[in-house]
Order: structure tokens, then sequence, then C-alpha cells
């Protein structure tokens, strides 16, 4: 069983940065991709980045790519999302997730994740 929990979100100035962070428990954190969700208001949840259970492989949304980095570290059994050069199209509620396969390119499809957490508000400001 892994529980996640998210942290960090808040307002920004657009072309600023944040840092989210989700704090995870559980055994078998190491062994899990996790991914960031987000979804804003009358839209449909999106991917925004993902990372394999070493770190040694991510993937990032077009719309992310080169501002947002994920990273994580498994001994403080945290995943980090660091959100840079931030637009108003950013605003959402950002979803840290858990799971799938452990070999692989992390997923991208939020069906592939089995846990949850319960999401962190960020709003950019013009």
């Amino acid at each position: 069983q892994v529980q996640l929990v998210e942290s960090g979100g808040g307002l920004v100035q657009a072309g600023g940065s944040l840092r989210l962070s989700c704090a995870a428990s559980g055994r078998t954190f190491s062994t899990y991709p996790m991914g960031w969700f987000r979804q804003a208001p009358g839209k449909e949840r999106e991917f925004v980045a993902a990372i394999n259970w070493s770190g040694s492989s991510t993937r990032y949304a077009n719309s992310v790519k080169g501002r947002f980095t994920i990273s994580r570290d498994n001994p403080l059994i945290t995943v980090y999302l660091q959100m840079n050069s931030m637009n108003i199209e950013d605003s959402a509620v950002y979803y840290c997730a858990a799971g799938g396969s452990r070999w692989g390119a992390p997923p991208v499809d939020d069906y592939a994740y089995e846990y949850w957490g319960q999401g962190t508000q960020v709003t950019v400001s013009s």
C-alpha cells in the first residue's frame, strides 16, 4: 500500500517558479514509477511528467518540456516537480501518482497509476 501527500502549491506570478513535493509512505515506494498530472477547471486531467523507479528515465508533456523537471529521492521517499518559467496555462490542481511496472519507461497514461494523492492547487497570475 502506498499513500501520497502533495505539498508546495500556491500562487505565483507568470515567469516565476514553484517546487511541488510528494511524500510517499509504504515500503514499496522505491519500486514504483511516479507521475505528476494536473487538472484545470472544466478540463480533463492531463499528464505532466513521470519518472521511473530509479530516476534514470523521465518523460514530459510537450507543454512543460524544458520548463519542468521531475526528480525523486528514494531514501527520503519523495518525488519533486520543479516548475520554472510558469505561465497562466499551468494553473491547475496537481496530482502525484504512483504505480505501473518497474521496468521500462514510466507511463504517461493515468490509468496505469494505482495510487493518487489528494492534489495541490497551483495558480499562476499575470
